[in-house]
């Protein structure tokens, strides 16, 4: 069987992320963290703001990986080996699906890479047609963290995948006003900042529309998008060690769809204390405490976006 051969049967992972997510809960595996959310609109964005409720569990993980690390002097990997009460499918040869172990999002799905590989790694043409492959089954948006400063908590390269709509009313996205008011030239978007249009991205990024049919031939189509993905890259600023592989020169968040694919350069994690990912670039922030919900509230999201973004 060649490397870039799909195990993943075509209708079946749908059921199997809901089937794992069922047992993974009755087990304990799977330890969701409980938040509450409003809007804050800004530009004719509906952001969604999530506040957390209970950080407990997370919090005391995190102190346990701590202490591994003393001990044998090694980063935690929980991906290698993984959980396999979060074991959700066989993707390919070099690819497979996790359950995330502490969820804010129902059926929020990882993509892990078997062999270990760096976050700051480029993605290449395996992942995307990994990626493709799971997309093609629910309609979701995935992200990908690329580096620390841009949101990833973990060293092994992994990407993201979580259901749409992201709320029941309204957009599937928050920022789709946004990408619908994107201009491009040769190929390549940008929201409209400073023209006539209430609704825009005020800080670096580059966009790209997708032709649908990508998910439902994700090994044929996978080195069509992996060059789309690469030259959003270099549009922002950022390439590999090797030119256009190895590690990446600078961190970013990518956000993808069916229909669309949107890269955005970082220069720091945070703002005030809030830490920013894949997920607030579209439209979807992350709060820990009332305090954090009232400086969105005051600075406003496009504000906090556009600090953590790369000049």
């Amino acid at each position: 069987m060649s490397e870039n051969q799909l195990l993943l049967a075509s209708g079946t992972l749908w059921k199997r992320l809901k089937e794992q997510t069922e047992y993974a809960l009755e087990c304990g595996a799977l330890q969701p963290i409980p938040t509450e959310y409003e809007f804050v609109e800004q530009d004719n964005i509906r952001f969604l703001v999530r506040i957390l409720s209970n950080l407990s569990r997370k919090d005391e993980a995190r102190k346990q990986q701590e202490k591994k690390k003393v001990v044998t002097g090694k980063d935690f990997n929980p991906f290698l080996p993984y959980e396999e009460d979060l074991f959700v499918a066989d993707i390919s040869r070099t690819h497979l699906c996790l359950l995330n172990k502490y969820n804010v999002v129902d059926h929020h799905l990882l993509i892990v890479t078997r062999e270990f590989e760096e976050q700051e790694n480029l993605l290449n043409l395996q992942d995307f047609q990994a990626l493709g492959s799971c997309m093609g089954e629910f309609e979701g948006l995935a992200f990908y963290n690329g580096g620390k400063i841009a949101g990833a908590s973990q060293r092994h390269k992994h990407l993201q995948i979580v259901p749409l709509p992201m709320v029941p009313d309204g957009e599937k996205i928050p920022i789709d006003r946004a990408i619908a008011t994107a201009s491009f030239d040769n190929g390549i978007g940008v929201t409209s900042v400073g023209t006539l249009h209430a609704t825009s991205l005020p800080f670096r990024h580059a966009l790209a529309k997708l032709d649908v049919g990508w998910v439902h031939s994700p090994v044929e189509s996978a080195a069509e998008i992996l060059e789309c993905y690469l030259t959003l890259l270099k549009a922002v600023g950022i390439e590999g060690s090797d030119g256009m592989s190895g590690k990446q020169s600078g961190d970013y968040n990518l956000l993808v769809t069916r229909e669309w694919m949107l890269v955005v350069p970082r220069s720091y994690e945070d703002f005030q204390s809030i830490s920013v990912n894949s997920l607030g670039f579209a439209g979807a922030l992350l709060v820990k405490n009332q305090e954090q919900m009232n400086i969105i509230k005051e600075q406003k999201p496009l504000t906090i976006l556009g600090h953590v973004a790369a000049l």
